[in-house]
């Protein structure tokens, strides 16, 4: 397997950090470079429930995954709001119309999951002819997307998520990759996406200098770089972020930052890490690549705690970083040094992870209002758009057309 591996691994990589013209897809949570950005153009600036929509879906359950794209095939997770079953949904992309509803996985006896969380959270992934689903500890599956049919699955994933699960997987060539950052276990798992065996399975091994159990938790997906021709898989977890070999899980790097509940996924540029910490720690800091063993002391750059979300992901743009807090104040930093170029107050609370494509941001709130924004140093808002509902997941991009998931229903947003 190793030579094979390898190879695959390479091309990974070179579909993270090349150019995304090639990349139409949204296959993964955050898009084809796991960053939020687009080169779509065409993309509709205003919309409302009568203006610019394509068409709108119902999505039953409760679940705030994003959905993926792959062709002509939208997916997404959901689940029975007491999370006794758990669901693959496939829209067709073109038609809205919902194409499969599979039942994948029937649980009786759910976890605890707290009220603002759904039971089907995590992201999915997708590439061709194939959907991976994670649940957290309650199950992870491939499935056919032809079929679907369920071609393996998991349930053996030993974890209490304690208010729910949130870590979506990735792709890594033959492996598809998790956290499990829970109450009592935190490890990074490893699968063979062919057969669903584990490769390798790492313990966090972090000092959480606490033996709460809820001090531990977090929410985290990877992002894979490359960094002097060494591969590098950059899990942030509570605490501590670790970089892993992705071929065989050992740690190659950590930086102590302190925070909890982490589920920002890193962003990478201008020889920098972006990372943030969540709930105390750091919060939002850059960490200078090319380090080996723990780099707290050596490689933190800047540090930047004003107007960092708990929640959302960033955009790294050109030379600036953007993001919206869950209280809704948007902020422009400068990369590389970390301070603000500009800070607003957007409507409502934020929850969803903003995209970009030709110069504009947009930033979807949980009570359905859409902000698009000018990703330059000067703030300009271009338009501020309605729906019925408020978003929990983020939108993909496919073509000329944002996808928006709601809390109720699926929509696709282009210009008429």
């Amino acid at each position: 397997m190793g030579t094979r591996l390898i190879s695959l691994l390479g091309l990974a990589i070179a579909a993270v950090t090349g150019p995304l013209a090639a990349a139409e897809n949204w296959p993964e949570f955050r898009g084809p470079s796991g960053d939020g950005m687009s080169t779509a153009t065409g993309l509709p600036v205003t919309w409302s429930e009568s203006e610019n929509i394509g068409w709108k879906t119902p999505i039953h359950g409760k679940a705030w995954s994003s959905p993926v794209i792959w062709g002509d095939q939208i997916w997404m997770t959901t689940a029975t709001e007491s999370g006794s079953k758990l669901y693959a949904v496939c829209v067709h992309r073109e038609s809205g119309k919902v194409v499969q509803d599979l039942l994948v996985f029937e649980i009786a006896q759910p976890q605890f999951c707290h009220a603002f969380n759904s039971y089907a959270s995590c992201t999915p992934t997708t590439e061709a002819g194939r959907l991976y689903v994670h649940f957290g500890s309650p199950g992870t599956a491939c499935i056919d997307t032809a079929t679907g049919k369920t071609l393996w699955s998991r349930t053996d994933l030993e974890c209490d998520h304690f208010r729910g699960p949130g870590a979506s997987p990735i792709l890594v060539g033959d492996l598809l990759i998790v956290a499990l950052d829970g109450f009592d276990f935190q490890y990074v798992i490893a699968f063979d996406k062919h057969t669903g065996k584990t490769v390798w399975k790492k313990d966090r091994n972090i000092d959480y200098g606490s033996d709460d159990g809820d001090i531990k938790k977090a929410y985290c997906t990877a992002r894979l770089i490359e960094v002097n021709g060494r591969q590098e898989l950059v899990y942030p977890s509570a605490g501590d972020t670790i970089a892993y070999d992705p071929a065989t899980g050992d740690e190659l790097w950590r930086v102590r930052h302190g925070g909890m509940n982490a589920s920002s996924r890193p962003l990478v540029g201008h020889g920098r890490i972006y990372l943030n910490t969540a709930a105390g720690g750091f919060k939002l800091f850059a960490l200078k690549t090319g380090g080996s063993g723990d780099v707290t002391q050596s490689h933190v750059d800047w540090k930047c705690s004003q107007g960092a979300p708990t929640r959302s992901s960033q955009l790294l743009i050109g030379d600036n970083i953007y993001m919206v807090s869950d209280a809704g104040i948007a902020t422009c930093l400068d990369a590389m040094t970390g301070k603000a170029v500009w800070q607003k107050r957007l409507k409502g609370d934020f929850t969803s992870s903003p995209v970009s494509a030709e110069g504009r941001i947009y930033y979807c709130n949980q009570d359905g209002a859409s902000f698009v924004v000018a990703a330059q140093p000067t703030y300009e808002l271009l338009a501020t758009n309605q729906l019925d509902d408020g978003c929990m997941a983020s939108p993909a991009i496919y073509g000329k057309a944002l996808y928006i998931r709601t809390k109720t229903h699926l929509y696709r947003v282009e210009q008429k």
